[in-house]
């Protein structure tokens, strides 16, 4: 099989892929469904879950893709690539591995990057117990990101309003004000929501049911595109410790940055899936790190993420921008060509391995 194939064209395709993998790897399954929701094709949506190794593992390998729907056509190949090549056996004896296919499937098989109401999975993961964070500067640009109309005047003077606050305050701060997560737009962009939304809920519960008691080691490696230089994988500490990022640049090297430390194409954000780690024994040592691969220029992303948003708002709209809009937003994040797949893939298989060599590392320590 070449690496192209680890790769699919639709979420249905992709999810059976996955499972062919997992099951010629003879992994163990499950299946968390999404309740009432199907597919384009009527197709079961779920989260797809297959764990490898020891059933008391040490430490444990966890592979996670579709966090931001649309962007599991990057990771669901890395992961079936993974199965096929039996890259777990480059693991240090007593280390399993966790396997999480598709965490937002509605988004996923729609082509969006948000999950079922619009909300941004990875800015969900928080205490919606405790007041929500401010989003004025969200707020700031709100309007010109979600413009009343797709076309005509009102989206040229949108489009000209954000040209004008990049020239006067620089592309990093407009991208933070846009993509930092905001609680107070449930129609716009990066919205985190209200209160814990099903893929939360259910990554959570897979954790508790998936993760043994006897681990003690975590590596975490999360698949996201739509940042940084077409087919590069940039690896992002995720965690505002200083220990763990020592941690992660001794496994991983010094190409490993952080959003915290201000060196990372992203921006700080709030209520990442992070957050569900903290839910487990606080004793085990967690190392995460978002690979986050660059497909487009990062403004050409944003349009055609407000171009989604907007067809979304508007579902029950006649318009003759819909086919467009939705190519766009795929090749948005996902670029469609063998150079890119055997990219993205060899990066996962390098990182994987360096994973491989950490975990066996802190065994010696």
């Amino acid at each position: 099989m070449s690496v192209s194939e680890y790769f699919a064209s639709t979420y249905a395709e992709a999810r059976d892929k996955f499972l062919a993998a997992a099951q010629a790897a003879r992994a163990r399954t499950a299946v968390y469904a999404l309740p009432n929701l199907r597919g384009p094709g009527n197709e079961e949506l779920s989260i797809d879950v297959a764990k490898l190794g020891p059933h008391d593992p040490d430490a444990v390998l966890v592979l996670l893709s579709g966090t931001h729907g649309v962007e599991g056509f990057g990771g669901s190949g890395c992961q079936v690539g993974y199965l096929t090549d039996q890259l777990h056996e480059a693991l240090p004896p007593g280390t399993g591995t966790l396997l999480v296919h598709a965490l937002n499937p509605h988004g996923f098989a729609w082509l969006r990057r948000v999950n079922e109401n619009n909300i941004d999975l990875n800015r969900n993961f928080r205490d919606f117990s405790r007041p929500l964070p401010g989003s004025s500067a969200y707020e700031a640009v709100h309007d010109c990101l979600v413009p009343n109309a797709y076309d005509g005047p009102e989206r040229r003077a949108a489009d000209d309003a954000i040209e004008q606050y990049v020239a006067d305050r620089g592309i990093a701060e407009f991208l933070a004000a846009v993509t930092g997560g905001q609680y107070t737009r449930p129609s716009g962009l990066f919205y985190g929501g209200t209160a814990e939304c099903w893929s939360n809920r259910t990554f959570r519960r897979i954790l508790k049911e998936h993760v043994p008691a006897t681990t003690n080691v975590l590596a975490v490696l999360d698949f996201h595109t739509g940042l940084g230089p077409i087919g590069y994988g940039e690896p992002i500490y995720v965690g505002f410790d200083d220990m763990g990022l020592q941690r992660a640049r001794k496994w991983y090297g010094c190409e490993v940055t952080s959003t915290s430390k201000g060196t990372s194409t992203s921006a700080v954000v709030t209520g990442a899936l992070s957050e569900a780690f903290l839910d487990l024994d606080p004793k085990l040592q967690v190392t995460h790190l978002a690979i986050e691969y660059g497909t487009r220029p990062v403004l050409e992303v944003i349009a055609a993420l407000r171009a989604d948003n907007w067809l979304h708002t508007i579902k029950d709209c006649e318009t003759p921008f819909r086919g467009e809009i939705k190519r766009e937003i795929r090749n948005a994040f996902y670029v469609d060509t063998p150079a890119w797949k055997a990219a993205v893939y060899g990066r996962s298989a390098d990182f994987v391995l360096r994973a491989s060599r950490g975990l066996r590392n802190s065994e010696q320590e």
